[in-house]
């Protein structure tokens, strides 16, 4: 029960402590080096907030192998591969995690729509987050995909408008 309270008080400074959250972390992590939630956290700062996402995949990589049936590591260990663009391996965790029982769907959904998104791959994008929307649990989250549904449109627009624009001032 000590690690959970150390890992409380580092959820807790998280994101806005980052000095109060490491010094309960290295406690939490100092009565037991096989805390999943701990060594999630800990990856969660190095990507988050120090974008240092070769060292962030060690501490999720770790964490995955000490709880494999975590609901909430793999969504944030995603986030950091999407982020280092390794989509290989983002892709295959993406997989794995849609068979984790009891995680959110729309949530992974949401981060294979990223996925195709920063692969400029917008229509497989936005017919994931359709899925997604589908999926998703509360009118937040429903709201959230929608604005990203939005989002990626105009993305799509944005670029016909330039070339309409070109065809018009070539006349």
């Amino acid at each position: 029960m000590t690690t959970n309270k150390y890992y409380f008080q580092a959820l807790d400074n998280f994101p806005y402590n980052l000095e109060e959250t490491m010094q309960a972390l290295n406690y939490a992590l100092s009565y037991g080096d096989h805390n999943a939630e701990s060594l999630c956290l800990l990856g969660r700062v190095y990507s988050e907030m120090l974008q240092d996402y070769e060292t962030a995949k060690t501490y999720f990589e770790e964490a995955m192998q000490v709880k494999l049936d975590s609901v909430s590591t793999p969504l944030f260990y995603i986030d950091c591969l999407l982020n280092n663009e390794d989509y290989e391996e983002a892709k295959k965790l993406i997989e794995y995690a849609k068979g984790i029982k009891g995680i959110d769907q729309s949530r992974i959904l949401y981060r294979k729509a990223i996925f195709f998104e920063k692969q400029e791959k917008f229509k497989k994008a936005l017919k994931i987050l359709e899925k997604a929307k589908k999926n998703s649990a509360n009118k937040n989250y429903l709201d959230f995909i929608t604005e990203r549904i939005n989002f990626i449109k105009a993305k799509i627009e944005k670029p016909k408008k330039g070339k309409d624009q070109k065809k018009s001032s070539n006349k």
